[in-house]
């Protein structure tokens, strides 16, 4: 390996913690978005142990960033979009049956009106 590749690879927990945080993750949200523990996640971040190559790109997906941005070996780009806690939720709604997913969507319909009931009785 390139000298290089070794000093990227070598700060990699750190590069990780930063990305983790600038896209709005907690170490919790990151682990439940990729199927991991937050242990693993803390561990990625503190240690100079690399996630296995699966993880990576579900990491890098995440993240928003390829691997080789994960990894520090490519500056990033673009910064990450920060996905808001809202967005990630939306994108776990989506992924629920039918069922639920209109209860839900009944839901926050029903919150919505109510809030623009509001609006209107103070406007």
């Amino acid at each position: 390996m390139s000298k290089h590749v070794n000093e990227a690879l070598a700060h990699f927990s750190q590069h990780l913690a930063k990305l983790r945080k600038a896209a709005g993750y907690t170490q919790q949200e990151l682990a439940d978005e990729i199927g991991a523990t937050r242990r693993q996640i803390a561990y990625y971040e503190t240690e100079s142990a690399h996630p296995p190559a699966n993880l990576l790109v579900e990491l890098a997906q995440a993240l928003n960033v390829t691997a080789d941005e994960l990894l520090g070996l490519e500056p990033i780009k673009a910064a990450p979009k920060a996905s808001s806690r809202l967005e990630r939720r939306l994108k776990q709604i989506e992924k629920l049956g039918p069922k639920p997913r209109k209860q839900i969507i009944q839901l926050i319909d029903t919150f919505i009106e109510a809030e623009q009931l509001k609006r209107n009785v103070n406007a």
